[in-house]
């Protein structure tokens, strides 16, 4: 039986956080360095991710990136393999809410969102597969939203995506499980990221969103740190196919 804390130790482990240049990509990014793993970081922003990493140190590493390429995916995949290894973790956090009515949507901004919050965590995660596969173990984790189950105002590309995560991350457990693969995902809540930044900038709708968890409060970035290092651990080899809602119990009301 492994004691508690080797069931969250990462140390040998290789990780690739996509979004890691700020916000909840980023503070994955640092509590899996913090549990021993040595992490990739990928995003589009190549100042913001170099400087994460040269705060981090030896065991961060980057790849700058725009991920909504679809066809730069493969290339991706290789580059992050070069620093450290191919990785054992693939942590999806990467995303954009372009929130646009209904009427607003273009075909452009369309299939930006859909790379990058859909077809990204499967095609990454689709090259990362055949050393997880050699090893009998490997960590994917995608990130779903309120909007995997709910419809907010402005959300018709990004809750389609999200929407998306869900089904995708229970097709990559049944595809996948088998060698030693999980899939899952979290969904965060109410967070002060980048992406939420126009939903912090609003006291009145900040407070209204807080009111509507059962613990009555919105998430901070630490919230998020246990349930991600579970997921990404052997504390989770029999979990797949689930998403864990970090929100406070948003969700349950």
């Amino acid at each position: 039986m492994s004691s508690p804390g080797d069931l969250f130790d990462l140390s040998g482990r290789v990780a690739c956080v996509t979004g890691a240049s700020a916000g909840l990509g980023r503070r994955a990014a640092d509590v899996l360095i913090a549990a021993g793993a040595k992490v990739v970081g990928v995003a589009r922003r190549e100042d913001a991710l170099r400087g994460w990493a040269a705060e981090t140190g030896a065991n961060a590493a980057v790849v700058a990136a725009d991920l909504s390429q679809r066809d730069q995916i493969g290339r991706i995949a290789d580059d992050v393999a070069k620093l450290f290894g191919p990785p054992d973790i693939a942590v999806h956090a990467a995303g954009i809410n372009a929130r646009e009515g209904a009427d607003d949507v273009t075909d452009e901004g369309w299939d930006v969102t859909m790379n990058l919050n859909l077809a990204a965590p499967f095609f990454l995660s689709q090259a990362f597969v055949p050393a997880m596969r050699t090893k009998n173990w490997g960590r994917i984790v995608n990130f779903a939203s309120l909007q995997t189950t709910r419809a907010f105002p402005g959300g018709v590309s990004y809750g389609a995506s999200k929407a998306g995560i869900g089904q995708l991350t229970r097709a990559m457990a049944e595809a996948w499980s088998k060698h030693g693969i999980t899939a899952n995902a979290l969904g965060p809540g109410f967070f002060p990221t980048e992406l939420t930044g126009p939903v912090f900038a609003d006291p009145e709708r900040a407070n209204r969103n807080a009111a509507q968890t059962c613990v009555g409060r919105n998430g901070e970035l630490d919230d998020i740190d246990g349930p991600l290092l579970f997921l990404c651990s052997q504390a989770s080899a029999y979990v797949t196919g689930q998403i864990l809602m970090v929100d406070g119990g948003f969700t349950a009301k």
